[in-house]
């Protein structure tokens, strides 16, 4: 992953944010915000129906991302959803031309006091309207009919003229369209402010396109040479006929791919493990021979002392979004505040003295625990030197400003099911069996210990036949459990991993996504209680589609002072939200 790839992610996360920010200002709705490149309101996605909403940040402007949040707050806030799905047609073609009408009525309604909005939205629909006219989809007789209904329809809602540039260009078929859509254009300007009203009219335009492009494909089934140009057609439109896809990703920094698991839901989000007898806990130091970590310890200072990391400097960023404060006693003698009762006698014998009062005493603390929680996959391993170099930083930085941190670790006892597999074969394969391996979570470092004394142990991230398979969920649930142990008024988990949850044998027996969806429900629950801040830092990897709040790094490059800042914006709240 190259460095203007993780540029470009990190300048499409903040246009993100800044989106999310304005449509939670304009909606009201605190719980808008962006995750996997997806909008979700809660933990519900969002769909975007409409083409010309349709962006991808790596390519288009700040005005472009900015005039999509527009939209689409405009869309939640003068769109009835139950309305809408009343009158929505099933056909695809039927259904892409309803939702675009409906896109265009609720554009209309942007506020009087806000011409900005209304500039972006006008600009972001000519800019598709050129992009789609160009990309050659309109040389098709279907592309061109859906180019010029949209236009017909734009124009007339807004009382605009249709682009310039391809007036010509859709006259003829404009022409054809006017005697069969007249009444129904009347009717959507006429009744733009009423949804049940203007929903009838734009589901007669709607009918009339499905009618014209079922047509042109049976007379293109005659002509085989026709039937190859409109295949051509109908291809270009897949992305926008189909309602249930997933935006498409490809920034240089991947997203985490993730999907639904048909098991996971029938069994009503129940996860189950068929045996934890093989399960353990352990100290990661006792896995490695002592004087194996003592080499592995030298190898770690010595790329740590190249790195010269600021330690101070993050120690004071750290503190800047840990630091609370809180009283600490008093201070006397002080010439404002309270009156101290026991120097009254002072201003008898001396008129002038001033020091008579008192006031309270803050100081600034940290009451904080850090718990980083590395993902032991055998993916992993290729980049432990630099994750482990970045985590000691980390907690060594904290420490400095007094608050506690734990490392630990999570992997599987073996490959491929190990023992808990083979109980399952000899139990004669039961349906159903959920988790099927053994579970390995390690303890680098307790939050009892110091980094000093535990900076040996710390060394053994280092060995790689720790590293096998991963099975996130459970892992984050054990690291909440111990973080929730503490008497520490904020928790905070930082999972550090470059893939999703991923174990041979519980995926051959249930589906691929069994173990990914257990991992957005445990990090969903656990986001709702809201006690412990769970945050995704990806290795060239972008979590955001199991943590709401993730930053995606490239530890390939040397550990700068930026990617540090990136982390404190993380761990202070400001990625994400």
């Amino acid at each position: 992953m190259s460095a203007s790839a993780q540029q470009q992610a990190r300048r499409q996360q903040r246009i993100e944010e800044l989106c999310a920010a304005s449509l939670r200002a304009m909606t009201g709705e605190a719980d808008l915000h962006y995750r996997g490149r997806r909008l979700y309101q809660g933990e519900t996605r969002l769909p975007i129906h409409s083409p010309h909403l349709r962006i991808d940040p790596a390519y288009n402007t700040f005005t472009d991302c900015r005039a999509t949040a527009d939209g689409i707050a405009l869309r939640l806030l003068h769109s009835d959803t139950a309305v809408h799905r009343l009158f929505c047609p099933e056909d695809q073609v039927e259904r892409l031309v309803f939702e675009l009408l409906e896109q265009l009525r609720v554009e209309t309604k942007a506020p009087d006091n806000m011409p900005g909005m209304a500039a972006n939205l006008h600009h972001r629909f000519e800019r598709w309207s050129r992009s789609f006219h160009r990309s050659g989809v309109t040389e098709g007789s279907i592309g061109l009919l859906l180019y010029t209904v949209a236009q017909m329809c734009w124009s007339r809602l807004n009382a605009r003229p249709v682009l310039e540039e391809t007036e010509d260009y859709i006259e003829g078929t404009r022409a054809s369209l006017v005697g069969q859509m007249g009444t129904a254009l009347a009717g959507m300007r006429r009744y733009r402010h009423d949804q049940n009203t203007y929903a009838e009219h734009a589901l007669m335009i709607a009918t009339l396109v499905g009618e014209r492009v079922r047509a042109e494909r049976a007379a293109a089934e005659k002509d085989s040479g026709d039937a190859d140009q409109e295949e051509e057609a109908t291809n270009a439109f897949a992305l926008l006929l189909d309602f249930d896809e997933g935006e498409g990703d490809d920034n240089g920094i991947a997203a985490a791919a993730s999907g639904r698991s048909k098991v996971f839901e029938e069994a009503a989000l129940s996860y189950r493990v068929f045996t934890t007898h093989f399960d353990r806990e352990v100290a990661a130091g006792s896995l490695v021979r002592h004087a194996l970590l003592r080499e592995y310890r030298d190898r770690l200072d010595q790329a740590t002392a190249e790195q010269a990391i600021n330690l101070p400097r993050l120690a004071r960023q750290l503190g800047s979004v840990l630091w609370e404060p809180r009283p600490s006693g008093w201070m006397f003698g002080e010439e404002e505040g309270r009156i101290d009762g026991r120097r009254l006698a002072q201003l008898v014998s001396s008129p002038t003295e001033r020091r008579l009062f008192y006031r309270d005493q803050v100081k600034l603390d940290t009451d904080c625990m850090v718990c980083l929680l590395i993902d032991c996959s055998g993916s992993m391993k290729h980049h432990i030197l630099p994750v482990t170099m970045m985590a000691e930083s980390l907690m060594r930085a904290l420490e400095m400003i007094g608050a506690h941190t734990e490392l630990l670790g999570f992997t599987t006892g073996a490959w491929n099911g190990g023992r808990a597999y083979q109980a399952w074969m000899r139990g004669g394969r039961p349906p159903g069996p959920g988790r099927l391996n053994e579970v390995c979570h390690m303890v680098f470092k307790d939050a009892e210990r110091s980094w000093r004394r535990a900076r040996t142990d710390i060394a053994a991230l280092l060995k790689p036949d720790l590293f096998r398979e991963g099975i996130d969920g459970e892992a984050v649930d054990w690291a909440c459990e111990r973080l929730l142990a503490r008497p520490e008024s904020r928790r905070i988990l930082i999972v550090i991993s470059d893939g999703c949850p991923a174990d041979s044998a519980t995926n051959l027996v249930n589906d691929s996504y069994y173990l990914d969806n257990h991992l957005k429900e445990v990090v969903s629950r656990r986001t709702r209680e809201g006690q412990v801040e769970v945050l995704g830092l990806g290795v060239g990897l972008d979590l955001s589609p199991f943590y709401r709040r993730s930053l995606a790094t490239d530890m390939s490059q040397v550990l700068d002072t930026h990617l540090f800042d990136e982390i404190v914006d993380l761990i202070g709240g400001h990625r994400r939200r």
